[in-house]
């Protein structure tokens, strides 16, 4: 069986044509203020002096970059190598969970629900998806069924705003600097939701009562948001996101606002 490839990076790095976004995030001093925040929270504060307790030095000298910067050398090397980094014996579990939702606040905000245009930057890439779900739709009622797969590969840059603009898993308290003792029981983990090889699966079933599709995140099946079922009717998905599909257009979601260059000369 043979197969075709080509680079779309319009459709699968979305969020780099996506002017809007670009201009009030991504280049944006000011979008994570949150996460600018929290650095110097009362939790991040407690992380810094425990560190610099154990390394015996002080505690001026640590720094919230400099603690990011242990995590990341352990996590690292536990996820990769399999390895109990020394960087790990200077931060306990829970230094990790401070600094784990540090990254989750990061991530809100520049790629998930902080900012309404991270979600809708990626209105391409959702209507490319129901494009070819509804054309494979369509051969299998006419019985001419020929493609068994499309595999798209991207970024966790890319999963994120998708799973954002379909609504999974999104808190009922949006993500602050403030909320941290609140949010440990948070939907919104970046660890679980985009882990290394993440991957999402959308899968179409020849069911007695018509075609059923299952959503797949990380090769585990996941209910989609507000549908009771875990493998509903193709019909009942397109319902619930009738309103996207209907609108979400990309071009108007990410133009800039146009600028009023009036002449005020007299």
């Amino acid at each position: 069986m043979g197969f075709t490839h080509y680079v779309n990076d319009s459709l699968m790095r979305f969020f780099d044509q996506c002017q809007r976004f670009v201009e009030d995030v991504e280049n944006s001093k000011t979008a994570l203020k949150e996460v600018e925040i929290f650095k110097t929270s009362v939790e991040m504060e407690g992380v810094r002096r425990k560190m610099a307790s154990r390394l015996q030095i002080p505690h001026s000298l640590i720094t919230s970059d400099l603690v990011e910067a242990a995590f990341f050398l352990c996590s690292y090397e536990l996820a990769i190598k399999s390895e109990n980094s020394l960087w790990c014996n200077t931060l306990d579990e829970v230094d990790a969970e401070v600094l784990e939702y540090k990254n989750d606040l990061k991530q809100y905000w520049k790629r998930a629900y902080g900012y309404d245009i991270n979600r809708k930057s990626s209105c391409s890439l959702f209507h490319d998806l129901f494009r070819r779900l509804e054309e494979a739709s369509h051969y299998y009622r006419l019985g001419k069924a020929t493609k068994a797969a499309t595999v798209q590969v991207g970024h966790a840059e890319t999963l994120l705003p998708l799973l954002s603009l379909m609504g999974f898993f999104r808190d009922k308290t949006p993500l602050t600097a403030e909320n941290f003792s609140v949010q440990r029981g948070r939907k919104f983990r970046t660890s679980q939701i985009v882990p290394y090889a993440a991957n999402l699966l959308f899968v179409l079933y020849e069911c007695r009562d018509e075609l059923r599709l299952q959503f797949f995140l990380n090769e585990k099946p996941v209910q989609f948001p507000s549908i009771g079922h875990p493998a509903p009717l193709y019909d009942t998905v397109r319902a619930h996101y009738s309103k996207l599909l209907q609108g979400c257009d990309f071009n108007k979601e990410c133009e800039l606002p146009k600028v009023n260059h009036m002449n005020t000369e007299l």
